[in-house]
């Protein structure tokens, strides 16, 4: 059996009687709006674009000139293998002094699967000072902190050594070898181990290697000044009618070269909206800007990030250096600013980082000042600007590095590079060219940004590697 409600009708309220004039919503559809021009998240502040004093390169390549610099094998391992069952590439021991130029391929396998895997524990005492020194040591991952008997009996810090480094090379050849300096792990390291012995029983199989050995201990050493430069003789001091010496300044025979790199990309925009919607805004000039925007970032993610000449892979293996506990404090940016201490001219770090060091100042009771950057007021330390730059990485783990760079030729700095006066050129270094109309009337235009970013010597970039920006306080 069914029942029937009645409905009951509401209240009229005080919004539903009968209007008395245009509503608002009607009265827009009347009305000019007020417009923005299109918006792009992406783009960042580019500080590094703008601090690089910029080289004109003519040909398309810049050749780096230097003084003839000797190579004693200061470069890091690689490694490969997941676990405990980790090895050394042989080819990688290559960078070891004493294996410099030796390219046996069968000899280095042989060494190389001669290596121990050890794990240290934070605290945990790898080679002690004083003791006779049997091995080497590869950190495949972890901190390592070596403290060494400074002139009066105290204790001096002689660095941290990381993912990638070694010490110890000298125990392979010389059985009289004591080790000069404490070796302690800062964190969980894992490291293999080679031990005089198992170096002496492949030298043994080896004629290749025993002979490359022998030639490397018994040739002279060459002088050099504390950069690794052939030595210019000068004398001072003398008095009375001496012999000077004779000297000349050496200067490598194949300088590195390089050559102008592109970032490229066509925009297509139909003819219709080039023509009829071009008011109060030109569709093409706003189709044109924010595609230049993005080809400057993507510029400026490759000055960082290209393996071929990206700051983070072309800083000098001497000049990459580790934090001491993990996070970034004063004493770490005071030792990276001791690798670039001729006139340096700027920090450039992830604002995430900026923020970690920020905070790690503020723990240790420092309150750097700030400096004026082009009227923004950004964090210094030591009167060195701290910019923010997104394209250095974050690791999953929550790591980053702090570039520190000095600029300028002048300087013997960083400098970009690029080409100016370029055909069809819109701003210096790009250019926008028009292609072509297809067939469904679409305007085609090329738009190319050339350029490249050179170290001029080593000194001029530092980096400080595996800053932790995430841990727990």
């Amino acid at each position: 059996m069914s029942t029937v409600t009645d409905v009951l009708e509401p209240a009229t309220t005080n919004e539903e009687k009968q209007q008395q004039s245009l509503s608002t919503g009607a009265a827009r559809n009347l009305a000019t709006t007020t417009k923005s021009v299109p918006q792009m998240q992406g783009v960042t502040s580019r500080w590094l674009l703008k601090m690089l004093p910029w080289v004109q390169v003519s040909g398309g390549t810049y050749r780096v000139n230097r003084r003839l610099s000797y190579t004693v094998g200061d470069g890091r391992v690689t490694f490969t293998g997941t676990g405990s069952d980790v090895r050394v590439i042989p080819q990688e021991l290559g960078e070891l002094p004493l294996l410099r130029g030796f390219d046996d391929i069968e000899s280095l396998e042989a060494l190389a699967g001669r290596f121990e895997y050890h794990e240290y524990e934070p605290g945990e005492v790898i080679a002690e000072f004083g003791h006779q020194a049997e091995q080497l040591y590869l950190i495949v991952h972890g901190k390592i902190g070596r403290v060494g008997v400074g002139k009066y009996g105290d204790q001096t810090e002689l660095g941290v050594k990381a993912d990638g480094d070694y010490f110890g090379d000298q125990a392979l050849t010389d059985d009289r070898n004591m080790w000069e300096f404490t070796a302690k792990a800062v964190t969980s390291c894992t490291v293999l181990t080679l031990r005089r012995t198992q170096f002496d029983q492949v030298l043994e199989q080896s004629d290749a290697m025993r002979e490359h050995v022998e030639r490397v201990l018994a040739s002279p050493k060459k002088r050099h000044n504390p950069h690794g430069e052939a030595e210019i003789e000068v004398a001072s001091g003398h008095a009375g009618e001496v012999d000077l010496p004779s000297t000349f300044v050496d200067y490598e025979v194949a300088p590195r070269e390089y050559e102008l790199s592109v970032a490229q990309t066509v925009l297509r925009v139909h003819s219709r909206v080039a023509d009829l919607y071009n008011k109060p805004m030109d569709q093409v000039e706003q189709q044109l800007r924010l595609t230049i925007e993005a080809l400057r970032e993507r510029q400026e993610n490759e000055l960082v990030n290209n393996r071929e000449f990206g700051l983070l892979h072309n800083a000098d293996f001497s000049q990459r250096i580790h934090t001491r506990n993990g996070p970034p404090t004063p004493d770490d940016l005071d030792d990276l600013l001791a690798m670039v201490w001729k006139n340096p001219g700027f920090f450039l770090a992830h604002p995430k980082t900026i923020a970690a060091i920020g905070q790690e100042f503020n723990k240790a009771g420092v309150y750097p000042n700030s400096v004026d950057m082009n009227g923004h007021m950004v964090p210094a330390w030591r009167g060195v600007p701290i910019l923010p730059c997104n394209k250095i990485g974050v690791s999953e783990k929550r790591t980053s590095s702090i570039l520190l760079m000095r600029t300028g030729e002048e300087a013997q700095g960083v400098v970009g590079l690029h080409q100016i006066g370029i055909p069809d050129e819109y701003q210096p270094g790009l250019s926008v060219r028009f292609m072509n109309i297809s067939e469904q009337a679409i305007l085609s235009y090329l738009v190319s940004a050339y350029y490249s970013i050179a170290v001029l010597v080593p000194d001029a970039l530092a980096v400080l590697e595996n800053v932790e920006i995430g841990r727990a306080s």
